[in-house]
């Protein structure tokens, strides 16, 4: 089992910055693929981020690119996501996840690609 923990969220204002953290527990974090995904109210979970096991491979959605930025630290079994410039159209729910592949260099995408999901984060960003 794996236990993850968002924290970080907040109300700001339109192009102000937060940073996420997802901290993991219970299986080895190194071994895990991680993503971030967000869900706003109405809406369907939608992909944000994702990272592989070393962090050397990210892929971002498009709406976010250049914006935010995706890292770990294996070595604190936590994962990050630095959100700068937000918009009103990034407020959500935030969510990590973990998937634990066998390919190093793999991320992921799709929801029903992850096992394991934490509680989430609210960010609200307001104009």
């Amino acid at each position: 089992q794996v236990q993850l923990v968002e924290s970080g969220g907040g109300l700001v204002q339109v192009g102000a910055s937060l940073k996420l953290s997802c901290a993991a527990s219970g299986r080895t974090f190194s071994g895990a693929a991680m993503g971030w995904f967000r869900q706003a109210p109405g809406k369907e979970r939608e992909f944000v981020a994702a990272i592989s096991r070393r962090g050397g491979t990210t892929r971002y959605v498009v709406s976010v690119k250049g914006r935010f930025t995706i890292s770990r630290d294996n070595a604190k079994n936590t994962l990050y996501l630095q959100m700068n410039s937000l918009k009103p159209e990034d407020t959500a729910v935030y969510s990590c996840a973990a998937h634990y592949p066998t390919d190093a260099t793999a991320t992921y995408y799709s929801v029903r690609d992850y096992d394991y999901w934490g509680q989430g984060t609210q960010v609200t960003v307001s104009s």
